[in-house]
């Protein structure tokens, strides 16, 4: 917080800094007999009616009063990383993105419209880097009516906690009624570790998801459209461990420059605990590191905690946190 040479906390905040990423430090709502404080760090998206709006690195929207700041002031964008690859956030999207192509796509502007006849909201979302060459309101109805003439919800995807994330265009979709209907994370780390940690003896690399991967791989039912989104990338490589009756585990890796994107690694829940995820990773990372790369991505659900333990004991930390909102329907309702 900011102390006066008095030695008293200042706000040193103002509508002008909004879009800025801003700690502030208020008092608690609830009356107590000793007066409470609460910190807040996060995007300063609005500034209205005598209320702030910040919005955290996980996506969650703080309102505060004006009236209960205590102090405030304007912090870095982004606070240097302590360990892992150093990425902006534009890159990582066009990365991972180019991991995921959907079927169709068409562009508003800076903005990608994209469908996969409902295949993963990643690959049925609009990713927004950039203006959409229209005002906002008149680009949301063009992206409702894109995707009603396909049969689909409308979703847009966006990300919070990093420089060059957008915060403001979260606050934006909130306030015309889209809903907030997934929230992960995008986390990076150095590739050569994760080719140490496991022994790739047994894993078994292919350009293609033969049947066998198919049967392990979570989701079912997988359609053609599905296998061109799966097979779609700058080099991808499926990787799976013989099982039983389908393979013991599995796993999905892209390479795309400096970096290998990891997804879909799967184990058989009876044989969990015994290190074949990581032997998967291992022989991916291997096969990335030949073809030149040297930072590795993947993305994992907020709430998955047995996974975020996994990446992280694999070097692995959080970049950015990404969210999928859906557009409200005729009646004003999310769903």
């Amino acid at each position: 917080m900011e102390i006066s040479a008095a030695g008293r906390l200042e706000v040193r905040i103002t509508t002008a800094d909004v879009g800025k990423r801003v700690s502030v430090r208020s008092l608690t709502e609830r009356p107590a007999p000793v007066e409470k404080f609460t910190d807040t760090v996060g995007v300063l998206t609005s500034w209205d009616n005598g209320v702030l709006l910040i919005t955290r690195k996980s996506g969650e929207s703080v309102r505060i009063a004006e009236s209960a700041l205590v102090a405030g002031k304007v912090v870095p964008s982004a606070p240097a990383r302590r360990r892992g690859p150093a990425a902006s956030y534009e890159e990582l999207a066009r990365v991972a993105a180019r991991a995921w192509r959907p079927v169709e796509s068409e562009r508003l502007g800076e903005w990608e419209l994209r469908a996969a006849s409902g295949f993963t909201r990643r690959a049925n979302s609009v990713l927004p880097l950039g203006a959409p060459g229209l005002p906002l309101d008149e680009a949301l109805d063009a992206v409702r009516a894109w995707y009603g003439e396909r049969g689909l919800p409308a979703y847009v995807q966006t990300a919070t906690g990093a420089e060059g994330t957008q915060e403001l265009l979260c606050a934006e979709l909130e306030e015309r009624g889209w809903e907030r209907e997934v929230t992960a994370e995008l986390w990076v780390g150095p590739l050569a570790p994760i080719a140490d940690r496991g022994d790739p003896a047994g894993v078994v690399l292919s350009r293609e998801a033969d049947e066998g991967w198919l049967a392990r791989y979570q989701r079912k039912g997988v359609s053609e459209v599905a296998l061109r989104v799966l097979g779609g990338g700058p080099s991808v490589w499926f990787a799976s461990v013989s099982g039983p009756t389908a393979p013991a585990a599995i796993g999905r890796c892209v390479v795309d420059g400096r970096w290998a994107g990891f997804a879909a690694v799967e184990v058989d829940p009876a044989l969990r605990r015994q290190g074949l995820g990581t032997a998967v990773m291992a022989a991916l990372a291997r096969q990335a590191l030949d073809e030149g790369a040297s930072a590795a991505w993947l993305q994992v659900e907020a709430q998955n905690a047995g996974a975020r333990a996994l990446y992280a004991r694999m070097g692995f930390a959080a970049h950015h946190a990404y969210h999928h909102y859906r557009a409200p329907d005729a009646d004003g309702t999310g769903r």
